[in-house]
């Protein structure tokens, strides 16, 4: 594994990043007399992972072996007797750890993407080790004296820009990583760091384990009145799988608010899928997490002052572009009387058709989306039921996201069927420049199923570099619904948009190609401006009108449908942005605990947070509650899940500017790649987006895209 900031901060991402049962150690499968798949780079195009020679027994003992070689490879640059060179020192720690980097690439996608019991228990047995062998690298003082010495004369050095701005960052990572610490504050670290790999992945097993037996059994056709008849016979194809005969199965997904909700006509299991929803992991029993989010907040807050820093979000921030709380809670508190304002006109609305039908009740959270369903019908004639059958998936994908990507960028598609896949469901395209030469290989696996872990992600089984003469293989994963057997799998409007969201997270990492692997990752907080951005190409006219037709016939949506989709493209947002504002500022909340604090009781600690944010709204429950929050205890967002929205201001503004310069064209597009998804990780990301736009983004956009005021002139 080339050893970079995000293996340094993001190692323990990779280890815990997927939810399985955390079990004891054990063989996984036999031995068998061959040469271990990751020991060498594939043979397949990009060096690609060849699935169909990759045993499970594989990982355990590649995994032991990346670590051995990289600890010889950090031992031979530590003590050359050579004095540090940019190459002996600096390339040379870019080179290390090729194994581990193509064993974590692989294993930490399919835990996450496709487990399996051998899987789970690898996993558990791995992740305290890799902390330690982190550890072993960031603490090594002969290392970091190198690092040091380069560092303090690199004005000296004749470097070019892009190698002073990874000699920067080495050395920001080492500090931040415990370099400067003595022995015994060294030796606490390391206790810290290997308690963290063990909750956060204690958390994770307990979070798949808890959403699969919180799924809702249904044992009367009656109750699913209002769900389309692909959604039941998906939720009958689910309880089959579960081999429950003659019931229904209803998943949850990791959020908060379930969809089923909007459909459902039945208030009593819309208010059982929604307290299902919530109470997942507080409720005692063998899936509780309580603990182990109550604890490792501390101890986040405990290394954060052995850091030098007030809390763990001051230690967080300080790499980010925000660089404090104080300016992320700025951004989000600003938000706060707005959204909370727009949510309760919102209740009002809904309240009024729950009185004109005399349901004689108050508006409930397990109430909104279906009310919110009749006021859009009711004042914007727009039914999602009408609206689906015109978003099959494949043609949403091919003439929908990658058309869009064809027209910005140049790029085009051409399946491959023939590279191994994981699983039966994910497909693979290779994708071509502008000039015709390979870019990238681009995975799909978009259908839930019990083994993959909720929501949506991009990720990578290889990334790019000069440097190690490496080329992009990207994923993208979704849980979209998968459909019965010849039934199509038809997408919601907000499924087609995380369809193009996650593809910008795929296009940025098939544009950037930094000499060093390090400066192929960007700030968190800059990390979702590609990927928002590309959502706004969804309800572009010329891309719309190429996907969005119906299954059945091929006919385009009709101009007033389409006109009604953009008519709606504010309404709810006062819930949207409440649900994220709380979400986002209970993340915050968490963070700052202070390292003297004692363990926090998780419900209470919950409350009292809302309530001092002002986003306490009964009918607005957070996007994630603290004991089913993922993004912030086991999947990297920790003191970061405000980055959506820091990166939406940056990427509303950067819509903004197409807007005003002829909008989808190729040569903006051009410009957008060249400036922005080519150089992101390169240098400063505040720097970069100056360059681009000509000056900071603003906040106008965003307001404006959300219907929460005007957009300035």
């Amino acid at each position: 594994m080339k050893l970079h900031y995000s293996f340094a901060l993001s190692l323990l991402m990779f280890v815990v990043s997927a939810a399985f049962a955390s079990e004891p150690p054990a063989q996984a499968g036999a031995p068998v007399s061959r040469p271990n798949p990751f020991l060498t780079p594939s043979a397949l195009p990009f060096e690609a992972p060849d699935f169909k020679t990759i045993a499970e027994f594989d990982y355990a003992p590649a995994f032991e072996e990346g670590r051995k070689r990289q600890l010889a490879e950090i031992k031979a640059i530590a003590s050359n007797p050579q004095a540090p060179t940019f190459a002996n020192t600096i390339e040379a720690l870019e080179r290390s750890g090729d194994v581990l980097t193509r064993v974590s690439k692989v294993f930490f996608n399919l835990v996450q993407a496709n487990a399996s019991d051998a899987l789970q228990k690898i996993r558990a047995d791995q992740a305290p080790k890799l902390a330690a062998h982190q550890d072993a690298i960031f603490l090594d003082a002969a290392l970091f004296a190198r690092v040091k010495s380069l560092y303090d004369r690199r004005a000296a050095l004749g470097l070019d820009d892009q190698s002073v701005f990874l000699l920067d960052r080495y050395y920001r990572n080492f500090v931040r990583a415990g370099a400067n610490l003595g022995e015994a504050d060294k030796g606490t670290l390391r206790s810290l760091n290997q308690e963290e790999a063990t909750l956060t992945t204690t958390f994770a097993d307990k979070l798949l384990a808890e959403v699969n037996a919180a799924s809702v059994v249904v044992d009367s056709k009656a109750d699913l009145d209002g769900l389309s008849e692909g959604d039941v016979a998906a939720a009958a194809q689910a309880a089959k799988e579960r081999g429950l005969t003659g019931k229904w199965v209803l998943p949850l997904q990791n959020t908060t608010q379930q969809p089923p909700l909007a459909s459902l006509t039945s208030r009593s299991m819309r208010q059982r899928i929604l307290q299902a929803s919530m109470t997942r992991g507080l409720h005692g029993g063998a899936n509780d997490v309580q603990a182990i989010v109550s604890r490792l907040a501390q101890l986040r807050a405990q290394r954060a002052k052995l850091l030098g820093f007030a809390d763990y979000a001051s230690f967080v921030l300080d790499d980010q572009m925000a660089q404090t709380p104080a300016n992320a809670l700025k951004l989000l508190t600003g938000l706060v009387p707005a959204a909370t304002a727009k949510a309760a006109a919102e209740v009002a609305r809904m309240q009024k058709v729950i009185e004109a039908e005399r349901g004689g009740f108050s508006l409930g959270a397990a109430d909104w989306d279906f009310y919110a369903e009749k006021v859009r019908k009711a004042e914007y004639d727009l039914d999602q039921a009408e609206v689906e059958p015109y978003f099959d998936l494949d043609r949403v994908l091919v003439d929908g996201v990658f058309l869009a990507a064809t027209k910005l960028y140049g790029i085009t598609f051409k399946p491959r069927p023939d590279i191994p896949v994981y699983q039966s469901d994910v497909r693979v395209w290779e994708v071509f420049d502008t000039d015709g030469s390979s870019l990238a290989l681009y995975y799909g696996d978009f259908f839930a199923r019990s083994s993959k872990s909720g929501g949506a992600w991009q990720d990578s089984f290889v990334d790019p570099s000069i440097l190690t003469k490496t080329r992009p293989v990207i994923i993208n994963v979704t849980n979209f619904t998968k459909p019965a057997a010849g039934q199509p799998a038809l997408l919601s409007f907000d499924d087609v948009t995380t369809l193009f969201h996650e593809f910008g997270h795929a296009l940025h990492n098939m544009f950037i190609n930094p000499r060093y692997p390090t400066l192929g990752s960007v700030p968190r907080d800059f990390v979702e401006t590609p990927s928002q951005f590309n959502e706004h190409w969804a309800l572009e006219p010329a891309i719309l009108a190429n996907y969005a037709k119906h299954y059945k016939t091929g006919q385009p949506m009709p101009q007033p449908l389409v006109d009604k989709i953009k008519k709606t493209s504010t309404f709810n947002k006062g819930y949207a942005t409440t649900e994220y504002l709380a979400a986002a500022l209970l993340d915050l909340a968490w963070h700052t605990v202070r390292p003297g604090d004692p363990l926090q009781d998780v419900a209470a600690f919950e409350s009292a947070a809302l309530k001092r944010f002002q986003v306490d709204v009964t009918q607005v429950p957070p996007r994630y509650r603290s004991t089913y929050f993922s993004h912030i205890w086991n999947t990297g967002y920790a003191a970061g899940y405000y980055a959506y929205l820091w990166s939406e201001v940056i990427d509303d503004d950067a819509y903004y500017w197409f807007k005003e310069n002829g909008g989808m064209t190729r040569a903006n597009g051009q410009r957008f790649r060249d400036l922005i998804l080519s150089r992101a990780g390169t240098q400063d990301s505040a720097a970069l987006y100056r360059a681009f736009r000509g000056r900071d983004p603003r906040i106008e956009p965003l307001l404006a895209e959300r219907g929460l005021t005007a957009p300035a002139k």
